[in-house]
């Protein structure tokens, strides 16, 4: 009998636990689609990614004592490459933007007073100064560029 009134009760101890189970998941469960906000860089963000590459080539190229190419002409698009939503063309920008030409062209310049090495860190400078004026998150990756 003992035997017989303790599966009982442990049969109803069960069963109330598994009706407070059901109590606490929810009667509707929907399942959500979860949409996720996927970044986009904008086109300047592209360009300068395009001309970090390519300056990490030049480095390489100054260091191994091998001949650089060509201005590439493609940076004159940072005078019209569309920026970040968040971002606005300024007076800033703008200087910086066209001492950023004038620095890439005089490294190109085989006629300079100057070594590759120093008109190469002068571009990656003024890259470096107007970073450190809008958005200085890349400056720790531009530093990289500078040959020691």
């Amino acid at each position: 009998m003992k035997l017989f009134l303790s599966g009982i009760s442990i049969l109803f101890l069960l069963a109330s636990c598994n009706n407070e189970d059901q109590k606490a998941i929810p009667e509707k469960l929907e399942k959500q689609e979860i949409v996720y906000d996927m970044y986009e860089p904008s086109e300047m963000a592209n360009l300068m990614n395009q001309m970090y590459a390519y300056n990490l080539n030049v480095k390489h190229a100054i260091v191994s004592g091998k001949g650089i190419q060509e201005f590439p002409l493609d940076f004159l698009k940072i005078h019209t490459a569309e920026l970040s939503d968040f971002k606005k063309r300024n007076q800033t920008f703008e200087s910086f933007s066209r001492l950023f030409i004038q620095a890439e062209k005089e490294l190109y310049n085989p006629d300079s007073d100057m070594s590759e090495t120093d008109r190469f860190n002068n571009v990656v400078n003024v890259c470096i100064s107007c970073h450190q004026t809008e958005c200085t998150g890349p400056i720790p990756r531009i530093k990289k560029l500078l040959i020691k």
